[in-house]
């Protein structure tokens, strides 16, 4: 008589098992509560690097076929009227795409700053559940830092991968001469490091919101305010958060201003070294000439921003929303600790 033996049981099950059970306390509580908003945080950045790329693929085979039809932009052919403004409009289609992208960007760190504040924080506060987390041996610091380790999880991987999908097709547009300046609000706050900056600290600064306010509504009312106040300090700032260069020149002679660079001021050079601002003489005027030498002007000077700026304004600044990201979180565990123990 032969034995039957029991089958094995297959691996696959197991595995799934072990990985639904890797999250456990609250952070499992966490993705459970909130599960279809971290889904769709994890496909965006997919989503838009795959618009992205299409979109740069499409563009580089019309630019390769308008090489081939000899017409120029710059210079006019007979019969390549249509075919030019064809190609433009390609142009113009890209520059939207990469428009719309950057005010993506700068639109998530505001929403993700609304999310923690309100459905993840404040929502529990106001409606009392976070009891029953913290009669099942949760402490509440261990409730906070669930309620901030798995979005922030999730937003250093999206908000990362979408920053470099926008820093690599603005990059390839720049070399067709159809990208934005990098000093555009939209193409530098959706390039390089600041987009991560932005959305960690008002991801800290919305958990902050939602222990001190505890309404949901009113959390993420005073979320959005803060983030717009966020960016107008930056963009009042910004430009001195490195140091400029600076190029002088008698006037009349042939300056030509960096390419790509971003004027941040200018104004007159005395003898003595001295600056005047610009409207200390102007060109317009008739006595021009009269005031120079009346305030013994011998120069004019440019202060400026070249394009290699780029990352170390990137990284100062990011530097400093970090930062503040961990003020705020330092200060959400005091607030909780001072009303919850």
């Amino acid at each position: 008589m032969s034995a039957i033996s029991a089958p094995s049981s297959s691996p696959a099950p197991r595995a799934a098992a072990a990985s639904r059970n890797r999250l456990r306390g609250p952070e499992r509580v966490v993705v459970a509560q909130h599960r279809w908003a971290l889904w769709i945080m994890g496909a965006l950045p997919v989503l838009a690097t795959v618009a992205l790329v299409g979109a740069w693929l499409w563009t580089e085979h019309v630019l390769d076929a308008f090489a081939a039809t000899g017409c120029s932009v710059t210079h006019t052919t007979p019969g390549c009227d249509a075919t030019v403004n064809a190609y433009l409009d390609r142009q113009m289609w890209l520059r939207e795409v990469l428009d719309r992208a950057g005010l993506l960007m700068m639109v998530l760190p505001a929403l993700i700053g609304i999310f923690v504040a309100g459905p993840v924080v404040a929502r529990e506060l106001e409606s009392g559940t976070y009891r029953l987390a913290w009669t099942q041996s949760v402490t509440p610091a261990r409730w906070l830092a669930a309620k901030l380790a798995v979005p922030t999880v999730v937003t250093l991987a999206s908000v990362s991968v979408l920053s470099a999908a926008c820093t690599w097709a603005q990059g390839r547009a720049d070399k067709a001469y159809q990208g934005q300046e990098w000093h555009e609000r939209t193409a530098y706050g959706s390039m390089g490091t600041v987009p991560v900056g932005y959305a960690l600290c008002m991801l800290a600064l919305g958990a902050l919101a939602g222990l001190v306010l505890r309404r949901t509504l009113t959390a993420m009312v005073v979320t959005v305010i803060g983030y717009g106040t966020l960016v107008a300090a930056f963009n009042s700032v910004r430009n001195s958060l490195w140091p400029t260069l600076t190029d002088t020149f008698r006037q009349g002679s042939h300056y030509r201003f960096p390419d790509g660079a971003i004027n941040v001021g200018t104004g007159w050079l005395t003898d003595s070294g001295r600056r005047l601002p610009h409207s200390a003489c102007l060109e317009w005027a008739p006595d021009f000439k009269q005031c120079l030498a009346g305030k013994n002007i011998a120069l004019r000077y440019f202060d400026y921003h070249p394009a290699s700026h780029f990352w170390p304004l990137q990284l100062v600044e990011t530097g400093i929303l970090l930062v503040v990201a961990a003020l705020a979180v330092a200060l959400a565990f005091r607030v909780l600790r001072r009303h919850h123990g």
